[in-house]
């Protein structure tokens, strides 16, 4: 029975924007299709490992492409797996799936970078209505009988029908019904040039009738015989130097489904205890699901050019699942299954290798390529951050890649670059982590650090503060955060400096035990401090426990933080603190209170109770 169902709400907004993002480049639409059809043909490969009889009409794999010129009729077909009635539903009838409502959130307005957009949330296959007034697909699932393929049909204005059909053998025909003036790709010509263009790569065999010249009429005769278009060879078990460098980008954009071009690949044949060929891919950009927890990223695995699996995680750390490309061994079984392919220990050396084979690439963009390095700085460092806690055996390579924002230039650094610029004496890192790069810059802990100009690291990302439980030195140089402990600046202090602390100290006793009592549980002590030069106060903790901004991140995230009290720095020499110390006991409790709430706003903090502050605010701006 025919049905007519309708697609997601947003179908033709989607498809609208499509249709004008990529009209300059109409032709991708083959290239998406031959690329689906490719996949159809790896997929079946696999299945038919531990299910052979799928297999029953032939291993001979192949796509094949047929015109109708008169007619503005391209068809499309392959022999691979094929779908059932309800896999077209789900394949079909859901655009953008999974993705749909932050597809048009992420929408810019621009059309190239919503073209680039597109890209990301795997909806090539509507591609196929920029030239196309209406697409039918027949498709029947291996394994299925003849008459339970299924026919599914739409033009693109937000419904589709679905009926039963009949197909001779397993696979998909996609038939594209040309838009009047979209004849010139009716045209077997046109339609080789396209594919030598984009999909040379695929080994998976692209067949047309064969074109010959006839003199006489002055035009191409089609013959009966068949010709192969593309190489139909593995690209990657190719010698590197028979690839130009537009057949990597093509094949980029075949593995990982994206429109863009990659930022760079590294592509090596590895032999010793394991066998395998190695093309792996930085992207330029971000996918929009990169923090999206139940997302699958990782690589496709093939056997001996047998393909196994889209998204083989175990075959990258999880830090680097922006990376895309193929791994294919020689050395694993052919029925590896995803359980056994977690428990192998040749699949760690290949993950243990690719890895290793990302950092070089990285580092080499580090060094000779800034620019790039840049971008991809911009597109996945808070991931590769997550390198350092998750990858001791690289923690080193990880470090030296880091990018932070600092106090002592506009650019972001690294930290050699940091040390390098280390004033005299000065023997640690220093930073300070914040919510926001203008709450870090402002931060009242850096103002002994800014007087003295002492280069300070800002560290606003989320990971950060994880990271830095792992990040504890680098080059045998400490990380010192300037908002924890007491701080000693050691040799970068002066004679003076350290004469004023000890004087300080003493004269300052009586108003800190006053101060301390007035407060009470609020917190865990109070000192007079000299890294303040402008601010009348700071909230610190010691060295060895979390920071505030931690604990907010914890309590942010609906963890339990555990529990601890902020330590009260006083700038002695601050009006206001010399102004506390001539109050009486009730008026040193409001002058105490006030700035401790001062200092926990200026630190990023958040106040208990909001309306007591503004209420002892009022209080004292009424008796100034």
């Amino acid at each position: 029975m025919k049905e007519t169902l309708g697609f997601q709400a947003e179908v033709k907004q989607l498809l609208q924007l499509m249709i004008h993002s990529l009209y300059s480049n109409k032709e991708i639409f083959l290239r998406e299709l031959v690329s689906n059809a490719s996949d159809a043909c790896d997929r079946l490969r696999f299945e038919a490992i531990g299910q052979p009889e799928l297999l029953s009409g032939g291993a001979d794999f192949a796509i094949r492409l047929e015109v109708d010129k008169d007619a503005r009729r391209i068809t499309i077909s392959d022999n691979g797996i094929g779908m059932s009635r309800d896999e077209a539903v789900a394949h079909l009838g859901t655009i953008a799936k999974s993705g749909t409502r932050e597809f048009f959130a992420a929408l810019t307005g621009d059309q190239k970078k919503d073209a680039q957009l597109i890209g990301q949330f795997g909806v090539g296959f509507y591609s196929a209505f920029i030239v196309a007034e209406r697409v039918s697909v027949v498709t029947r699932r291996a394994g299925l009988a003849e008459n339970q393929a299924t026919r599914w049909e739409s033009d693109g204005s937000g419904e589709y029908t679905i009926e039963p059909a009949t197909r001779e053998s397993r696979g998909t025909d996609v038939t594209l019904h040309l838009k009047a003036g979209e004849e010139a790709f009716a045209s077997a010509g046109r339609l080789r040039t396209i594919l030598r263009k984009y999909s040379d790569h695929i080994s998976t065999p692209i067949r047309m009738k064969k074109e010959i010249w006839d003199k006489d009429k002055q035009a191409y005769i089609t013959t009966a015989e068949d010709e192969t278009v593309n190489q139909a060879t593995a690209l990657w078990a190719r010698p590197k130097a028979e690839i130009t460098d537009e057949q990597y980008r093509e094949f980029y954009k075949h593995v990982a489904h994206d429109f863009t071009d990659p930022l760079a690949w590294t592509h090596n044949r590895v032999e010793g205890k394991q066998e395998y060929i190695q093309l792996l891919y930085l992207p330029s950009q971000a996918p929009f699901d990169l923090w999206d927890r139940n997302a699958r990223h990782g690589l496709k695995l093939y056997v001996r050019r047998v393909f196994i699996m889209d998204d083989a995680e175990q075959l990258l750390p999880r830090y680097l699942r922006f990376v895309r490309g193929v791994i294919d061994s020689g050395d694993l079984p052919l029925n590896v299954s995803r359980e056994i392919l977690q428990e192998s220990r040749d699949v760690a050396a290949i993950r243990e290798g690719a890895a290793r084979r990302i950092l070089g690439l990285l580092e080499d963009l580090a060094e000779n390529r800034k620019d790039d390095y840049a971008k991809f700085w911009d597109a996945f460092g808070q991931v590769l951050k997550e390198g350092i806690g998750e990858d001791a055996s690289n923690k080193e390579r990880l470090a030296k890649l880091l990018r932070f924002s600092s106090t002592g230039t506009d650019a972001q650094t690294s930290l050699a670059d940091y040390a390098s610029r280390f004033k005299e004496g000065q023997k640690a890192l220093y930073y300070v982590t914040a919510d926001s790069p203008d709450a870090a810059r402002n931060s009242p802990h850096l103002e002994i650090f800014r007087k003295k100009g002492i280069e300070v690291l800002l560290l606003v990302d989320r990971v950060d503060e994880w990271m830095l439980s792992f990040l504890t030195e680098f080059d045998k140089r400490p990380l010192v955060s300037v908002a924890k402990g007491d701080l000693d600046l050691g040799d970068l202090a002066d004679a003076a400096e350290k004469e004023t602390r000890e004087k300080v100290a003493g004269e300052f006793k009586d108003l800190v035990e006053r101060v301390k009592s007035a407060l009470g549980d609020a917190v865990s002590d109070v000192r007079v401090t000299l890294r303040l030069t402008d601010s009348p106060a700071c909230v610190v903790v010691e060295s060895d426990e979390m920071s505030q901004h931690l604990q907010r991140l914890l309590k942010g995230a609906g963890q339990k933080a555990p529990e601890s009290k902020p330590i009260l720095e006083l700038n002695p020499h601050h009006p206001l603190v010399e102004r506390l110390k001539a109050q009486s006991d009730d008026g040193l409790k409001e002058w105490a209170h006030l700035l401790l709430d001062q200092a926990t706003l200026a630190e990023g903090g958040q106040l208990a109770d909001p309306a007591t502050f503004v209420k002892r605010m009022n209080r004292m701006l009424s008796h100034t």
